[in-house]
């Protein structure tokens, strides 16, 4: 029986009860109403003769929906684009049979799932025709006006309506199924289904659009009364109160950009720049608005722009108005000088800042517990191409601030000079400036300083050959991030957590990573996310997959060097030259090498390359052979004490390669070919028709002259000097 909520005589209901209770046993009746059935089921209830399937049983999960697609539907759909329309239709079988009708005579599939919604034609008819049309008048237009509510209780439904039987329409909405849905056990907070929301809001600006800005101010003066500011915004935003937006903004806006700069951000995006052109701080975080997504001019103009205006307001403020004004402005002059690579002129900003606001803006750590904000500024050496200079100028603001006991953003500095030292090869400093800033509690709730501190500190335990303790502080880092964005920081962790392991030779744990990480070699590479697309770069190589890892690292490079990436472009070339000497073509690989060099040695860039291991130090070595030989075209433009410096610092230098070559004799470095190809000493005796004690003689001077003392590190110090291979 379809449709039964059709049914009203009381007659016809009486019969249904007294046939459901003398049903035979082998007979069963499938009844489809939109609302609850008008016959007693109580005791069939408790009998287990009565079965109720809910509107919440209907949905779809998430894996019948990809099922439904990619069989039924002969759609190939991601999982994310899957769960995008999951997300639109909650999982509402007709709204997936129509998103489906709808995608197959798309051209373009992610467009029309970014799109989909109540005001999509085919979903827009059939709520029109099975749902809005068969409700009285007067449901109808209380369906519309509060269509524009994200959720609603009876008092906000009177507020917007003027209607006093609010929540009495509620009930009857809940009873009729219609696509409401409580948001608590009491039934007071309601919403409507999103393609309903989507449906009813289009059809009621689309009848009547001035009376839809009359109910979002109702809606706002309402939420406003009781407390709700935030949700009071969104509705004087669409009701075009852009006052009332600005009054409620600068009433929050030590908490908003806190805990809510995202929401902030959309805001402020949406105001008519003139509503807030006498809001200091508004107008501020307007500018820090721009930073953040890259519009620098327009931040440098607007930052000139607020000066020479809150110049002139002096006199209408408080001093400590008036200083914090001036405080928040300098530290935005800073932020330019330093997006404009000016040391100088970013140390005198910071120095009206001391003199203004000595204990710091709260702009410095705005989102700093978010994703978003400006990698550039939390990252000095992604971004200062001159290390010296830099040095000086961390320096001199770590003596600055590291006496003030509530200053977190000299965790920046911090985290920054301690990879600056790690480069330098100086572990040890490098080691105790990480150490201050973890030791640190005023800025522990920061996940944007907590991880680059966790993983200088990491780096820098596996460089000093402590490989459990550089694991162990990426794992508790984990467990230490308390952030709304927890899952997009873990992604910078695991991409660290991965190179670490190929560090560490565990293959395995890349070639896991590379199907869960999300990434692909053809992906738009992105500033934001350098790091990521270098340990994407590092396991394709590793797993084979060179011509995939050196398109990837080409375009990177080419990004790089538009936006004037030192240290970044020497990792690519890096990179670059190892990935071709896997492939045998040396010779490019080498060319790659030579321009790493040309642009690490005026900086003394050390780390970058020694962290390669045995690899870079054979091609360093073949460098260096290149070099000593007399074939070279052009005049170079390293010095080999450079080279040579790096060799050292990777335990080997030219002079000792030739040394140890040339004191292995012959049958010595046959034993140590045959010991790299694992063979046993039986097996070696065998091949080379030797007595086995004579291979044991053998391999004892092979030690002694690798200066090592088993099997393993014979093999390591053989692949350093290339020996036997």
């Amino acid at each position: 029986m379809d449709d039964y909520q059709f049914i009203e005589l009381p007659i016809i209901h009486k019969s249904m009860t007294y046939l459901l209770e003398h049903l035979p046993a082998n007979v069963h009746i499938f009844v489809a109403s939109r609302i609850d059935l008008a016959i007693p089921t109580a005791r069939l209830l408790a009998k287990g003769e009565f079965h109720q399937i809910h509107m919440q049983d209907l949905r779809f999960q998430l894996n019948e929906g990809l099922v439904f697609f990619q069989k039924m539907a002969e759609l190939s759909l991601t999982e994310t684009q899957v769960t995008d329309l999951f997300h639109s239709t909650e999982g509402w079988v007709s709204g997936l049979q129509l998103a489906a009708i709808s995608l197959k005579r798309s051209p373009n599939i992610a467009e029309s799932i970014q799109r989909f919604s109540g005001q999509h034609h085919y979903i827009f008819d059939y709520l029109l025709e099975e749902v809005f049309e068969h409700q009285s008048e007067s449901m109808r237009a209380f369906l519309l006006e509060t269509s524009m509510l994200n959720r609603m209780n009876h008092s906000l439904c009177e507020a917007v309506t003027g209607l006093s039987n609010s929540q009495e329409r509620l009930e009857e909405l809940e009873r009729l199924n219609l696509f409401i849905i409580p948001l608590d056990e009491q039934r007071n907070w309601y919403r409507y289904h999103h393609l309903l929301s989507d449906f009813l809001q289009h059809l009621f600006i689309r009848t009547d659009t001035d009376k839809g800005i009359q109910v979002h101010i109702r809606a706002a003066n309402w939420l406003e009364q009781h407390g709700l500011d935030e949700e009071a915004v969104e509705h004087y935003l669409e009701g075009k109160q852009y006052a009332d937006v600005v009054r409620l903004i600068e009433r929050n806006l030590l908490a908003l950009v806190q805990s809510k700069s995202v929401t902030l951000m959309r805001w402020v995006a949406r105001l008519p720049e003139d509503s807030f052109v006498e809001k200091p701080m508004i107008e501020l975080f307007y500018i820090s608005v721009l930073l953040g997504v890259g519009e620098w001019q327009p931040a440098f103009n607007r930052v000139e722009q607020a000066m020479a205006r809150f110049t002139v307001l002096q006199k209408q403020r408080t001093s400590a108005e008036w200083d914090s004004v001036m405080g928040n402005i300098y530290f935005f002059c800073a932020v330019v000088a330093y997006l404009q690579r000016d040391l100088g002129r970013t140390s005198h900003y910071f120095e009206l800042v001391e003199r203004y606001m000595p204990e710091g803006s709260f702009f410095q750590t705005m989102g700093r517990n978010r994703f978003q904000g400006y990698d550039s500024f939390d990252d000095h050496l992604a971004w200062i191409n001159d290390l010296h200079a830099a040095e000086a100028f961390l320096l001199k603001w770590i003596a600055a601030w590291e006496e003030k006991t509530e200053y977190p953003f000299i965790g920046y500095l911090y985290v920054s000079y301690s990879k600056l030292l790690y480069e330098w090869d100086r572990l040890e400093e490098a080691e105790s400036y990480a150490n201050k800033a973890i030791e640190r509690k005023d800025m522990q709730p920061y996940a944007r300083i907590m991880i680059p501190i966790a993983i200088s500190a990491s780096r820098i335990q596996q460089a000093r050959g402590n490989s459990a303790r550089a694991r162990d502080l990426l794992t508790q880092l984990k467990v230490q991030i308390d952030s709304p964005d927890y899952e997009l920081f873990m992604l910078k962790v695991e991409a660290e957590q991965v190179c670490l392991s190929l560090q560490q030779g565990s293959i395995e744990a890349a070639e896991a990573w590379l199907q869960c990480c999300g990434l692909a070699h053809t992906d738009e590479v992105s500033l934001n996310r350098v790091a990521d697309h270098l340990a994407l770069a590092r396991v394709l190589a590793e797993s084979e997959r060179m011509e995939d890892a050196l398109y990837l690292l080409g375009r990177l490079y080419h990004l790089l060097s538009k936006e004037d990436r030192l240290r970044d472009r020497i990792k690519v070339l890096i990179l670059q030259s190892l990935t071709q000497q896997r492939q045998g073509q040396m010779e490019n690989a080498l060319v790659q090498l030579e321009t790493a060099l040309h642009l690490a040695e005026p900086e003394g860039y050390i780390r970058s390359f020694i962290d390669e291991g045995p690899r870079m130090a054979e091609l360093l070595s073949a460098y260096w052979q290149v070099r000593q030989g007399s074939g070279l075209s052009y005049k170079p433009s390293v010095s080999l004490v450079y080279v040579k410096h790096l060799l050292q610092a990777l335990s080997i230098t030219p002079e000792e390669k030739q040394s140890i070559n040339e004191s292995l004799t012959e049958q010595e470095k046959r034993v140590l070919g045959l010991i790299i190809q694992g063979l046993s000493n039986r097996e070696m005796a065998d091949q080379l028709n030797i007595a086995g004690e004579t291979v044991k003689w053998h391999i004892k001077g092979i030690y002694r002259k690798l200066n090592v003392n088993n099997r393993v590190k014979a093999l390591q110090r053989a692949k350093q000097l290339t020996i036997g291979e």
